[in-house]
């Protein structure tokens, strides 16, 4: 609670471009570090994924490369998105703002390989996974459960269990949560989003926290990466662009869960 009455304050100490000035740079160094020399290189395999994805274009993001390397060797993948993405906020209507980012979900998947069969919707309200009341946690953990046991993934990819979004780290919970129900023994990987742009250093992250990192290069499906990025016109005009330029280069950062 303390931490974040410290960012709280500091955002409103600052004016906005310091403060994303900031945060470019820590996050910035963060990576290289991972990159150069805190992190091992993750190999590419064969087996079958399942995202789960707390917004459209935390997918893409995160794991886009990854994604559509798979799809190109045929490999199947699966995307889950557990909100419907309304609270992007803007004129449109929410039921507008939805429909317009199922759109751009589809859209941005369609350039990554992924079938609109693979792409599921459980239209839980943006911003209120961790406000679930139990009888809506156990439907959802049931939701997530029976799709992981229809699918039978070999790998599952969620966000990191600290990036600083109430909803992406509901979202690992409730992934793990629905695998233990299942019994799913399968390789767990972290993606993170906000991770190194609200997390400083030493206080909510912490060295032990980076340990886990794998660095996975996407040079060769970078340019389809981009495009699918591209797909998200809707979010893309009110991301830091500092933010935004993290996911356009030519790897991609994981955290295994051991």
């Amino acid at each position: 609670m303390k931490v974040k009455i410290y960012i709280q304050g500091l955002q409103k100490l600052l004016p906005h471009s310091w403060l994303e000035q900031f945060q470019y740079i820590h996050c910035s160094l963060l990576c290289q570090w991972i990159f150069l020399c805190g992190s091992q290189p993750l190999q590419f395999n064969q087996k079958s994924a399942m995202v789960f994805s707390p917004h459209q274009d935390d997918e893409t993001f995160g794991c886009g490369g990854m994604i559509a390397h798979k799809r190109e060797q045929g490999i199947p993948v699966v995307v889950v998105f557990l909100t419907d993405g309304q609270g992007s906020g803007g004129s449109d209507t929410k039921n507008t703002i939805v429909q317009i980012r199922k759109q751009e979900a589809l859209e941005a998947l369609a350039i990554l390989g992924v079938k609109a069969s693979e792409i599921h919707f459980l239209d839980k309200p943006d911003g209120t996974l961790q406000d679930l009341n139990n009888d809506e946690q156990q439907e959802i953990i049931s939701r997530v459960a029976q799709l992981i046991q229809y699918y039978q993934p070999e790998e599952i990819y969620v966000p990191h269990r600290k990036d600083c979004h109430r909803d992406h780290e509901a979202t690992y919970e409730l992934v793990k949560v629905a695998m233990a129900a299942n019994n799913t023994r399968v390789e767990l990987l972290q993606y993170p989003i906000w991770l190194f742009w609200r997390a400083p250093l030493f206080i909510l992250l912490k060295l032990q926290d980076l340990a886990a990192a794998y660095c996975f290069s996407i040079t060769l499906v970078q340019e389809k990466k981009n495009r699918a990025i591209a797909s998200y016109r809707s979010q893309i005009k009110s991301l830091p662009r500092g933010f935004m330029k993290r996911f356009l280069g030519s790897y991609e950062i994981f955290f295994k869960v051991e």
